[in-house]
């Protein structure tokens, strides 16, 4: 659909769902593999999945507007509360939750100021990840994959980058995807499970987290995945805030930061190939940021 269509159908949806809501812009906000979203009267976000078969994109949007609703009552943070959906469109919009997203802010700034962010985040993760899994099970996967096959995946990506990979990052990097992944069993728990600084938001004045945003990934996972996510953004001072705010009955904090360690090392390739495919600068500063701590050289 061209763009200009794509808005007009906007502004007619919101109208006809909102009554008495009257749009007087509606702008293209942003894209990604998943979703197209638009911003209307600067306030309401209305998103648009992907999904080309009308029954599976339907069924996503109603279950993750259920999913919101459950966050809501797990969430230390603020989460997006759908107010309408059309389900054959594959459409869920919500107002847009307040402040700006942490990929946004300055590197220099993140470096200096990311440690109170981290251990909000820190804190959310505990909470998550000891909700009841029977409680979300019916509307998120269960997503346990081996490391060897992260692993895998990632000395795929690997040729297409190494290019732009310094030279003082190479043999640290072509060493890890050489070595065995690490073993070490876990109970996989409720997660984000996209936990990146592209989905958080944060009064950029005093640095508070406003806002998770894009539950559309969450999943019963690896209680490390959201960990390394984490390592890979904001380094290892806030890695660090993160896991002394984590608490858990049920995982070893030891392995789980080996793991984190090691998702957060091949994520960082994917990421980096990610920003060089479509040219969205932010992601490819931010990974050749981190592997200063990630691949020393």
């Amino acid at each position: 659909m061209a763009d200009q269509s794509r808005v007009d159908t906007v502004r007619d949806m919101v109208e006809e769902q909102l009554a008495g809501y009257r749009v007087g812009s509606a702008v293209l906000l942003g894209e990604s593999e998943d979703n197209v979203a638009y911003e209307v009267n600067g306030e309401l976000v209305v998103r648009f999945g992907k999904e080309s078969d009308p029954m599976l994109r339907a069924a996503r949007v109603e279950r993750e507007a259920r999913l919101l609703a459950a966050v809501a009552g797990i969430s230390t943070a603020p989460v997006p509360e759908p107010v309408f959906t059309v389900a054959d469109q594959g459409c869920l919009a919500y107002y847009k939750l307040p402040g700006v997203l942490l990929l946004h802010m300055p590197l220099s700034r993140r470096a200096v100021r990311g440690e109170p962010v981290a251990a909000a985040l820190g804190g959310l993760l505990t909470g998550l990840h000891a909700a009841p899994v029977d409680r979300v099970a019916d509307l998120v996967a269960t997503e346990v994959q081996p490391t060897a096959l992260w692993l895998s995946e990632a000395a795929e990506v690997y040729p297409a980058v190494a290019a732009e990979v310094p030279v003082v990052y190479r043999t640290s990097m072509e060493a890890f995807l050489t070595a065995p992944p690490p073993a070490g069993e876990y109970v996989p728990v409720f997660s984000h499970n996209d936990l990146g600084i592209e989905h958080v938001l944060i009064d950029g004045a005093i640095w508070t987290v406003t806002g998770v945003i894009d539950w559309s990934d969450a999943a019963i996972t690896d209680p490390a995945y959201d960990f390394g996510l984490l390592y890979r953004d904001l380094g290892p001072a806030a890695f660090d805030a993160a896991l002394r705010e984590y608490r858990t009955d049920v995982n070893d904090i030891k392995t789980l930061v080996e793991r984190a360690v090691f998702y957060a090392r091949c994520c960082v390739i994917k990421d980096l190939a990610y920003g060089l495919e479509t040219g969205r600068d932010r992601y490819t500063v931010k990974s050749l940021a981190a592997m200063e701590w990630l691949f020393p050289g």
